[in-house]
Parts: structure tokens; sequence; C-alpha cells
């Protein structure tokens, strides 16, 4: 049976220095801590001038008799089958496949967590961290913590860690870019004033013939603007309810901005477009750049030969357009008999080694940044330019308050481009609401 080994370097100063009114002598006093596998700690009562360097080697060994079983969505299941049978020649643990979606295992793991009955490693969309670990349903990635937040995206950590402490191990992620028809369009302009300046030859609103197009009246494909500007829903990393940023300048000017875009890009009502309808337009060669997601991919690449995706085009301020982003991530269930044996898997599957293999037998986009300069994913188009897109983006936040965004975004951006509304005005109200809807 493989054991991991796990490299600690501490720098400690030890120097106690006692001054006795008579006579004078020095004592050290080192004590040792060695906790369940966490590495040994070493501390003093007074800082001081002398330090040295202690390297101690540690060894995470699977539980004896140890056996896992594995939660995530369908379309996982020959990859998660493929990672378990390498592991288990590995380590010598068996491990069993069970479909259970990444959007439903949170919930269902507040029953057979409890009980004993649930997935000892199980994926999980990264919204649903908060409420995970509020419940006491995972572990936290301790053992492994360094090395992954080495490897994934920063955006992937802050998206799996509650107040600063990392409990998931990021296995893939997603956010929204343009796609393009390179049929139409040679690439997608690098500013907006490129799509603006585009718009004015290419749009033609009696053929329903666009440059451009977004669900404009959604929060989901809207945010962009707002997180560009700098704009935030909730401080603190998306953690504080009570500090609310949708109405601050910056909020403000990406709602000006926004706002603007009906007269220079897209002269429609928001209900006008929905994703169907952008879909459809886009595939019959009327739409030249359709902002959509990684999941449009395979459809898409069946109805447009030439078919390109690029990051969304700078705005007006100089900054990139900031959508919201997801991830996915494995999270080790707090009541598993087996806690090293799955943090083992966990991390294991989601070394940069499986999640190329994910890459390729699945498509899903790697949470470990060092992929995107592998020649596979590197010289795949589409896939680089959604990872991209991804550096710059918002993990969407996952306290429960983020419902009111959700309940008052849509009305507040119809309000701005059907209406005109003044966006100080709109926004104010937005928070207001907010805020009102909170306190109940």
């Amino acid at each position: 049976m493989k054991q991991v080994k796990k490299t600690a370097v501490m720098l400690m100063a030890l120097v106690l220095v006692f001054t006795l009114a008579a006579c004078g002598g020095g004592k050290a006093n080192n004590s040792g801590n060695q906790g369940t596998n966490q590495p040994a700690n070493q501390t003093g009562n007074n800082g001081g001038a002398v330090s040295e360097e202690a390297i101690e080697e540690e060894e995470l060994v699977p539980e004896e008799g140890a056996k896992l079983i594995v939660w995530d969505s369908g379309d996982q299941k020959a990859f998660v089958e493929a990672a378990a049978k390498a592991f288990t020649a590995e380590y010598g643990v068996p491990v069993e496949f069970t479909e259970v979606g990444a959007d439903k295992s949170v919930e269902r793991m507040t029953t057979d967590g409890p009980a004993k009955v649930g997935a000892d490693v199980f994926a999980a969309v990264h919204d649903r961290t908060g409420s995970a670990v509020s419940a006491g349903l995972i572990l936290p990635n301790d053992w492994f913590e360094a090395e992954t937040k080495e490897s994934a995206y920063e955006t992937a950590i802050e998206a799996v860690s509650v107040d600063g402490m990392l409990y998931g191990y990021p296995k893939s992620v997603e956010t929204t870019a343009v796609f393009y028809n390179k049929d139409l369009i040679d690439e997608v302009p690098a500013t907006w004033d490129g799509v603006i300046e585009f718009a004015k030859g290419f749009n033609d609103s009696n053929n329903n013939k666009w440059a451009y197009m977004w669900e404009l009246g959604n929060g989901y494909w809207s945010y962009g603007f707002f997180g560009g500007y700098g704009a935030y829903v909730f401080g603190d990393n998306g953690t504080n309810p009570s500090d609310i940023g949708m109405n601050t300048p910056e909020a403000v000017e990406a709602g000006k901005f926004y706002q603007s875009l009906r007269s220079t890009v897209l002269p429609l009502q928001t209900s006008d477009i929905t994703g169907d309808i952008k879909k459809s337009l886009f595939e019959s060669g009327k739409l030249a750049m359709n902002v959509s997601g990684p999941w449009d991919t395979g459809s898409l690449k069946e109805k447009v030969t030439n078919l390109g995706v690029a990051p969304y085009p700078a705005l007006p301020n100089g900054q990139p357009m900031k959508p919201f982003s997801g991830v996915k991530a494995y999270y080790v269930n707090a009541f598993t008999p087996y806690p090293d044996a799955a943090k083992l898997f966990a991390h294991y599957i989601t070394s940069a080694e499986w999640q190329k293999k994910n890459f390729e037998m699945t498509g899903n986009l790697p949470a470990d940044k060092t992929l995107a300069e592998d020649e596979v994913i590197k010289n795949d188009p589409i896939a680089s330019g959604f990872l991209e897109q991804f550096e710059n983006s918002v993990p969407m936040p996952s306290i429960p308050e983020m419902v009111q965004y959700w309940n008052t975004i849509d009305a507040t951006l119809a309000a701005m481009w059907n209406d005109g509304i003044d966006p100080q005005k709109a926004l104010d109200d937005m928070v207001s609401k907010m805020q009102q809807n909170m306190v109940k």
C-alpha cells in the first residue's frame, strides 16, 4: 500500500532568556505537539534572535480496511471509475461510484451524512460550501491545503473556502465568454468600442440580424459589467450580507454603460431575448457574437462550422469584464469512518493528471491552473478561451442572502434598459429592497 509523504518546513526562533537577581542562568524550553495527521509544532515562551530550520516528513496512510463510496453526476461515471481503478491499484483501497449529482449532493448529505450512509467523498457545486460547513457536513482540506492552493486558480480556492478555511478539492470550473462565428467576424473585438463599431455595419433590425447578444435582462448574464467596474454583491468576497455593493459609485458607472448599449449595440427589449432565441440566431448565421457557457460547446459545434470563443471585450474603464463563475469540487464527508483514505482520494482524483483526463473524457474545464499551459488544452481554442475568461471572473456568493440579489436584479436591469430609469435610482431601489427583505 502506497503512502503519501508531506514535508513541512518550519522556521522557529527559540531563545529563552531569564535574568535572576542573585546569579545569571539560561533555560531553553521546547514543547512538541503531535496531532493526528498534523505536522509537529514546536513553540517557545519568547521569540529571540537565534533561529533554526526544522524539516520533518510525515506520511498519510489509508486506514486499515478502508473502502470508499464516491458520489458524482452520471456524466462523470466513466471518469470516476477510471480514477478509482487506478487509485485502488496504487493504495489498495476499493472505491465504489454512486450517481448523485453535484447539484443535489449537499441536500442529500444533510440526512445521509449523520446517518452514516452517505458517500465518503462527494462532488458539489461551490455555492453549497457555506451551507455544508454550517451544517457540519464536510471536513477541511487541511492535509493537502498547500498543494491545492498552489495548483488551483485563486478564484477556485476562494469559491470552496469559508472564513479563510479551505474545504473543497476543486475539480472543474465554468464561466461565460463570447462564442463567435468566424465566417461573420474575424475575432471578438478587444474593447467595447470595437463591438460598437462592428455593430454599426452589421446590425439589421429588419432582418433580425445582430452583432452581439446576451440575455441582457438577466442578473447572471449581465453581472460582468458590474464586476468589471469594481462593484460587488456582498463584501468580504461575497460573505458579508451587511455590505451590499450594488449601488456604489462603481456599480452606478456599470449601470450607465450597460444602459448605453441599448442605443449602440442592441436596440431590443429585455423580454425579446432568451437563451433559445439567441442560440437560434447564432446557429442560423444572424448573430455574430453569442454570450454563453462551455455547456453549449458541443451543440454549437454541430451548427457553426467556424466556431470560436474569446473573453469579453474590455470595458471603457480599461478593465476586463468579470462575470460570475462556478466551481465544482470534491468534499470529504465529516462522518466518514475513513477520513485519511477519503482525503487521499479527493486529492488524487483532482490531481493535474486526472483533471486533464476528465477534460479529455468529458470536456470539463480543469480547475488546475497549470493545465492552461498543457498542449492538449492550450491548443483547444474553446477550452483556452473559457479558461482565460475564468481568470477574470467572480465566484457566485454562496451565502443564503444571495437569493435577494436574484429576486431584485432582473427587474432593476429591465428598469434601466427598457424604461431608461436613472441607474443611481434603480440601484438604490434594488439595494433598499434587498436590505428590507433580509430583515424580514
